[in-house]
């Protein structure tokens, strides 16, 4: 009886102590929030990979709220494109330093600038850091979770709760679901796995605007955090449309023996799709696999696999295309499939929607002339 009367005070007890701290913790609990970095070009543009994190963001924290971070001389220009999404994203806050210095990225010199903004958001609780899986959030996500000491979790396709992620492992034949317990959570999301539904254009801001900051940030020297100094970019200059947010992708493989045999067949197939009405004057994007590049036959900006670019276009056409495992990594998300090789049962043609055995220097020109009839 003893033991019984002990147990009921000391529950009763727990339950007074849980509705005392319930209360405390709901006077004095800090607002959460996301911060997603957010890339821009030249110009102000959103840039579409950055529009994917935001989706993300708001899948995962759809009513906290959204901390968006601007970085560079062109920040100030993005400002009122990224204000135009802030009623989609739930974005509370835009952040943005214009400092020239921070133009490329650079790893060294963008860390300390989010730290900076983590330790001075009194305001706000930052649970989530996020950033797309682009070259930019490759090199800033590791420096920044040692400097934090949090662990951070890379190329997510899907968000289960605030805590539970999907992951490919295994070049992606194998979907891994991750629990993070840690108080806060740094993560990339693989952009193909969060098409952004409409268009930077398309958007209108009809509710409070969210509040601008400005971040009075000074670089430290080069010297002082030992940062890779910056000499050019020599970027490859085309009108068609990025592979990461192209609606048709044209690719090839080694089966089409060498450069210029490439650029005779695929870059007239893949203006052709600009002569259908559904894509509205817009040509194909070109990309290759690792070994068509390897041997010289387009520019690396154009790989597509586990080692280069992940796409998932509405129309993937592959030509020459064996299938290795890396390059399916890179493609296999695609809407529909459609595979052109002399050579049957290779592993492309497993998951191709469509397959077409034949030589690729015979169907092709005939494809393109269909196209444009």
């Amino acid at each position: 009886m003893i033991r019984n009367s002990t147990r009921s005070s000391v529950n009763g007890l727990r339950t007074l102590l849980s509705q005392h701290s319930s209360t405390l913790t709901k006077s004095t609990r800090l607002h959460q929030s996301t911060l997603a970095f957010i890339e821009t070009n030249t110009d102000g543009g959103i840039l579409k990979h950055s529009q994917s994190a935001l989706e993300a963001s708001k899948k995962l924290n759809a009513s906290e709220g959204v901390v968006a971070v601007l970085v560079g001389s062109s920040s100030d220009k993005a400002v009122p494109n990224l204000t135009k999404l802030a009623q989609t994203y739930n974005i509370q806050k835009i952040l943005y330093s214009d400092n020239s210095a921070l133009d490329h990225y650079s790893p060294e010199l963008v860390t300390p600038l989010l730290q900076q903004i983590l330790s001075s958001n009194g305001n706000s609780e930052i649970s989530h850091i996020l950033f797309s899986a682009s070259a930019v959030g490759k090199s800033i996500l590791p420096r920044l979770s040692a400097t934090l000491n949090v662990q951070c979790i890379n190329d997510i396709v899907d968000i289960k709760d605030k805590k539970t992620y999907i992951r490919p492992i295994y070049a992606g034949n194998l979907l891994s679901t991750i629990e993070n317990n840690q108080k806060t959570q740094l993560i990339s999301i693989r952009s193909s796995a969060f098409p952004v539904q409409e268009s930077l254009d398309q958007q209108e801001n009809s509710g409070a605007a969210p509040q601008v900051v400005k971040v009075e940030y000074t670089t430290p020297s080069a010297q002082e955090v030992h940062a890779a100094e910056y000499v050019e970019s020599k970027l490859l200059e085309s009108e068609r449309p990025d592979l990461g947010s192209a609606q048709v992708i044209v690719s090839g493989g080694r089966g089409l023996k060498n450069k210029e045999n490439f650029d005779k067949l695929m870059i007239p197939l893949a203006d052709a799709f600009a002569k259908l009405p559904k894509f509205k004057n817009v040509p194909a994007a070109i990309g290759a696999t690792r070994a068509a590049v390897d041997s010289g036959f387009c520019d690396n900006s154009l790989q597509i696999g586990q080692t280069g670019k992940v796409v998932a276009p509405e129309l993937y056409v592959a030509c020459g295309v064996s299938g290795a495992i890396q390059h399916l990594a890179g493609m296999k998300n695609s809407k529909v499939i459609v595979n052109i090789n002399k050579e049957e049962d290779q592993p492309l043609q497993d998951i191709s929607d469509y397959t077409l055995i034949g030589d690729v220097n015979e169907i092709l020109p005939e494809l393109t002339e269909k196209l444009v009839q």
